[in-house]
């Protein structure tokens, strides 16, 4: 069996770490127009997924979750955790808007800690909150995590190949099974209308005495990673895909940080960064479909992309479920033989 898993990003890289393990003796390879500049390597990786996530049902998202929880804490306690880029962190969220802002329907009951600040903790940073909580939770540092996640493939003989494709069609002929984690590049490879991006823009700083998160509103976070370099962030420009820095959005970007966290004031900057967040219009697309090129050969095609700014968090959740899928559809096509 000859497999292809198309995105070199975040979920493109999962899936065919869960599909190698299920499928030894398949043929796979991973196409990627670019393995080392996707929108995975900006994130800061935190697992926490927002109200606006969605699978297909609350049930389905929820195991998705879960699924994805559990992976990255099985690698946390391995001995692969600093190779693989996942640690525990902790950290707040205030608001002033809400009590719902600073909750979360889809991990509270998930994570080890999740609770309401107390008076004391509103004081922790700058600003006048009015509620606050407190959680445990993940992190995966993509920068460390893909590399990871890239030798090991190569180590099980999967492919990495460097193809641009213009549809996916054109991989009829040579596969039986595509897994397409193409993020926002399934707008043009599947015609796909819902696609929107979701212009981001972060700081890297040089931090190594920040060990705590903190969300404030206005899209901002201050979120502590390996190597003592702390992301600050951020911003959400719906339909933009401009990936120019803008210094005046970097201004404001550092200017809400150091007020939430003024001990960020003199932190050098490391690097900034824009990534395009691949948000789907409805939700996530994990489902089945049929490829064919022109010569009539086929394919059976699995979609796996729409994840908005949630693709580290969920990328192993929505790659099970769509390897379950694919699993169901090669044992269906084998019964009808």
């Amino acid at each position: 069996m000859k497999v292809a898993v198309v995105g070199g990003g975040v979920v493109g890289l999962t899936t065919t770490l869960l599909l190698q393990r299920e499928l030894r003796n398949a043929e796979m390879t991973v196409l990627a127009s670019n393995f080392d500049d996707t929108v995975s390597h900006v994130a800061a990786g935190i697992f926490r997924v927002g109200a606006s996530y969605s699978g297909p049902t609350e049930q389905i998202t929820r195991q998705w979750i879960k699924d994805s929880y559990e992976y990255y804490d099985n690698i946390r306690k391995s001995e692969e955790a600093s190779h693989a880029g996942v640690t525990n962190i902790s950290g707040y969220i205030f608001a002033n808007s809400s009590l719902s802002t600073v909750k979360s329907h889809w991990i509270e009951d998930l994570v080890p800690i999740y609770r309401r600040a107390t008076e004391e903790e509103l004081q922790l940073v700058g600003g006048d909150w009015k509620y606050g909580s407190y959680f445990s939770t993940l992190l995966t540092q993509c920068s460390l995590y893909l590399p990871w996640a890239k030798r090991q493939l190569q180590a099980n003989g999967v492919t990495l190949r460097r193809r641009k494709l213009h549809s996916l069609n054109e991989l009829a002929d040579e596969f039986d099974l595509v897994m397409n984690c193409t993020g926002f590049g399934a707008r043009e490879l599947c015609n796909d209308k819902r696609m929107v991006s979701l212009r981001g823009q972060v700081i890297k700083v040089k931090a190594p005495w920040l060990k705590t998160f903190f969300y404030g509103e206005l899209d901002t976070y201050v979120i502590p990673g390996f190597h003592g370099v702390v992301t600050l962030g951020g911003s959400r420009s719906f339909d933009s895909e401009n990936t120019n820095l803008c210094p005046y959005e970097s201004a404001a970007i550092r200017q809400r940080c150091n007020a939430l966290v003024p001990s960020l004031k003199n932190a050098e900057i490391v690097r900034q960064e824009v990534g395009l967040r691949p948000h789907r219009e409805s939700n996530v697309r994990v489902e089945v479909d049929r490829i064919r090129d022109d010569r009539s050969n086929e394919a059976t095609v699995v979609h796996n992309y729409g994840h908005g700014g949630y693709g580290v968090c969920t990328a192993p959740g929505t790659a099970m479920y769509a390897l379950r899928l694919a699993m169901d559809t090669h044992r269906s096509s084998i019964a009808k033989l």
